[in-house]
């Protein structure tokens, strides 16, 4: 049996705050906690002391009673730029791509991309604990959407 699956989730917003302060904000995935509402931690592996390309991570996440761990390294790190990482367990890629704008902000697009598909054990999971790959994927935009509003407020807090 083949699940369907959307291939790539997408959101994005204009940020009133230079790419420099934007991207001191996103490039330690360690902060996804204070932004995402499903992410409790992230936190790197053994053997590595910074976030970089190559860099390995664990991830904490939940969902309602539902808590899971992921593993993740980074496949692109280029700084004022993009944040990219590829989840072990389920080949999915998150990232978070800046862009200046003429007005003097930053226009930030974070996305899932699913350039391997997903794995087997991950659709599994996602039909039988998550509601299904339809109710999981609005849940995951959901997420997005509320954790690019948590960067902006951070970025265009006063005295920032």
């Amino acid at each position: 049996m083949t699940t369907a699956y959307d291939e790539l989730l997408e959101e994005s917003i204009v940020i009133d705050a230079p790419t420099s302060q934007v991207w001191s904000l996103i490039e330690d995935p360690r902060r996804l906690a204070d932004w995402s509402p499903q992410v409790e931690s992230v936190r790197l592996r053994d053997g590595f002391d910074r976030i970089g390309p190559g860099a390995e991570l664990t991830h904490l996440n939940r969902e309602g009673e539902l808590t899971w761990t992921t593993h993740s390294t980074i496949v692109r790190f280029e700084p004022e730029r993009e944040l990219a990482f590829r989840i072990t367990e389920n080949r999915v890629v998150w990232s978070f791509e800046l862009t200046p704008t003429a007005a003097g902000g930053t226009q930030v697009v974070q996305q899932r991309r699913t350039p391997d598909g997903i794995s087997d054990y991950s659709l599994d999971l996602t039909e039988n604990y998550l509601g299904g790959q339809k109710a999981f994927s609005r849940l995951l935009r959901d997420g997005m959407r509320q954790t690019l509003d948590q960067i902006r407020a951070a970025a265009e807090r006063p005295g920032r």
